[in-house]
């Protein structure tokens, strides 16, 4: 057996997103948010994943989310790369559900709970070994909540899971030991076979129940995720190398522009297609910094318009 990893976006909507993932999201959610307690006896999961409408790069940041029976929403994103501002992006799109909860007519009181829930593939708190860290508004000094958890936040990092399948004791290790490992796995073992509904997860992350257009998109996001690793790794090292720009050679310098319009081209062409060759040619206007920033900028463009208006932008504020 070979088992699709959870933490590719379409793998991820797949798993908990379907019409047939409610067990399997309330089972993980159980494990995450209340410790294994069986505290979510049902909800709703808000626009179902479409096998026939996926994406090949999610536009939206947030992989699923679900309406509890206590009618809280909890928001659910699988994110395998640290990006600038990303603490600041949960906030925003938590507060941007809840703030859009309440329609004409409707009071204060109507406003529902909101969890963000956010698994990721990095460390984001490495001041604290603590595997899940929870969030909510409380006071400073006397540590007392603002309300009644109307917002919070829950992380998971997994490179601080470091337990293997001998050392599984609770559902809460089980399942990220799921999240984090099930890609390696040749088999279900038997202490994930003891929890239905990994075993259900596991079966619908089996390689060999895809139809051939699925793991068409499913190789798709694995390769962007390679070009997304390697794109910050690129724009990391010339970090790196700005003390080194005034002493370095014209000729080393046309190399490293050559190099970064390579990886953007190579990277449009992952999204949209072939690059036009009027845009091609603006590109060979910009400077290495600019080059860099539109490295950045591409995995929020939509279409090629998106590029061309901000390529007109440089232009016009040069």
């Amino acid at each position: 057996m070979r088992f699709i990893s959870p933490k590719i976006d379409y793998a991820f909507k797949k798993i908990f997103g379907s019409d047939e993932s409610q067990d399997i999201l309330i089972s993980f959610l159980n494990a995450i948010i209340y410790e294994g307690k069986n505290k979510i006896k049902s909800l709703e999961i808000i626009d179902p994943y479409n096998p026939g409408q996926v994406e090949i790069l999610k536009d939206s940041f947030l992989d699923v989310r679900a309406v509890l029976d206590n009618k809280s929403t909890v928001i659910i994103e699988m994110q395998v790369a640290n990006v600038a501002g990303f603490g600041n992006r949960v906030v925003y799109n938590a507060a941007k559900i809840y703030s859009n909860q309440l329609r004409s007519g409707e009071d204060y009181p109507e406003i529902r709970p909101i969890i963000a829930l956010t698994i990721m593939d990095f460390l984001m708190f490495p001041n604290t070994e603590r595997l899940i860290t929870d969030f909510v508004l409380k006071e400073k000094s006397e540590n007392f909540e603002y309300t009644e958890e109307q917002m919070g936040f829950v992380f998971v990092e997994l490179p601080k899971f470091k337990k293997n399948l001998s050392e599984l004791e609770t559902l809460t290790d089980k399942w990220i030991y799921f999240i984090k490992e099930a890609a390696i796995l040749e088999e279900i073992p038997t202490s994930l076979r003891e929890v239905p509904e990994i075993e259900k997860a596991l079966n619908i992350a089996n390689r060999a129940n895809l139809t051939p257009q699925e793991l068409e998109k499913l190789h798709g996001q694995e390769t962007l995720l390679r070009d997304r690793r390697g794109q910050i790794a690129f724009a990391k090292q010339q970090g790196e190398k700005k003390g080194e720009k005034k002493g370095e050679k014209k000729g080393e310098k046309k190399g490293r522009i050559k190099e970064a319009i390579a990886l953007i081209i190579r990277l449009l062409k992952k999204r949209f297609g072939e690059t036009p060759e009027n845009l091609k040619n603006q590109l060979l206007d910009l400077s290495l910094e600019e080059l860099e920033n539109l490295s950045e900028e591409i995995f929020d463009f939509t279409t090629f318009d998106d590029l061309s208006n901000w390529l007109t932008k440089k232009q016009q504020s040069k």
